[in-house]
């Protein structure tokens, strides 16, 4: 047995984002914690408004945390300075889910692309800049006569691609990957993921990928972590996720991809009862309301996220039974 120490690269302690509305308190993420490994990607899936977006922009302080704390390469950047937090911006990056609102309309694909590195002041000169910019575009697979094109002009797939090389720009460690084929279709979805996988091959990048489609993070994360209404329900290898579900909603999750084959009787597990509010929520199961195998004790405490079996966790009172 090997005690080879682990890389990690981004680690995350008891984060949580609240925001303050009319009716109270809404606890968008809830004591979420997780590491990442140098160079592996972690999915993060669940239902709209399960907090997943919430955690990557937090992650990055495009939004500030309520509490927590987030280390990046071994530091703690939770409550570091402007100018210090300009510097990470060149380490830590995001692709947007909408290629098209992700990018300003008046600006041409080469202007998009060039814009970080003309703010973090790495433009060089003009000649420079322009063969940084196409040597970008070539990367992910944009042909140089779209240089002077704007995002109208173009595609979903060739937007998405803008915003891939756009992030690729400042040559970062760490990219949030929030629902980037989403707004695609299959066939571009299936593209962009490659090129997404090259990417990261060549360069060692390291990625949260976020989704509400368990299909597309399959065979693209190294691990899932499963949301639920603010709280981590389940993580675990993909492999040993989609192999050996624990959580009750995760079974459910599972149970909703399509099977590609009429003669396969998919057996499906609909989720019944009303979705608990966000909004200042009883320290109780949150997915017990919904949940057919909710016992007494899923509506009189709420469980932790603790380790079944090696790498494979968890938040549920009845696995134990």
């Amino acid at each position: 047995m090997t005690n080879e120490k682990k890389d990690i690269l981004l680690d995350v302690q008891h984060l949580k984002k609240y925001f303050d509305t009319p009716a109270g308190m809404l606890h968008a993420v809830d004591d979420v914690s997780f590491q990442i490994e140098r160079g592996k990607t972690l999915g993060i899936v669940g239902e709209s408004g399960c907090g997943k977006s919430t955690i990557g922009r937090t992650i990055l302080r495009l939004i500030e945390p309520t509490e927590g704390k987030i280390y990046f390469d071994g530091k703690d950047i939770t409550n570091i300075s402007k100018k210090e937090l300009r510097e990470l911006r060149k380490k830590m990056q995001i692709i947007f889910q909408d290629p098209f609102s992700s990018l300003d309309p008046r600006m041409t694909v080469s202007q998009t692309i060039a814009e970080p590195l003309k703010i973090h002041g790495m433009a060089g000169s003009k000649q420079q800049l322009e063969s940084k910019v196409l040597e970008l575009m070539e990367r992910v697979g944009l042909a140089e006569r779209l240089y002077d094109t704007y995002p109208h002009e173009l595609d979903g797939g060739r937007r998405q691609r803008i915003g891939i090389a756009r992030a690729l720009a400042m040559d970062p460690e760490f990219i949030v990957c929030d629902e980037p084929v989403s707004a695609l279709d299959v066939s571009i979805q299936a593209q962009i993921l490659n090129l997404m996988e090259d990417i990261q091959e060549k360069d060692g990048l390291t990625y949260i990928f976020i989704t509400h489609d368990l299909s597309v993070v399959n065979h693209f994360a190294d691990d899932i972590a499963v949301m639920y209404m603010g709280r981590m329900v389940e993580k675990a290898p993909a492999e040993e996720l989609f192999e050996n579900p624990l959580h009750p909603y995760t079974k459910a999750l599972l149970s909703a991809i399509p099977v590609p084959d009429i003669h396969v009787e998919m057996k499906r597990i609909v989720l019944k009862g009303e979705v608990t509010s966000p909004i200042e929520p009883k320290p109780v199961c949150r997915f017990a309301a919904r949940c057919g195998e909710a016992c007494d004790k899923c509506f009189a405490s709420e469980p932790e996220l603790k380790e079944i079996t090696p790498g494979h966790f968890a938040a549920c009172c009845r696995i134990d039974e």
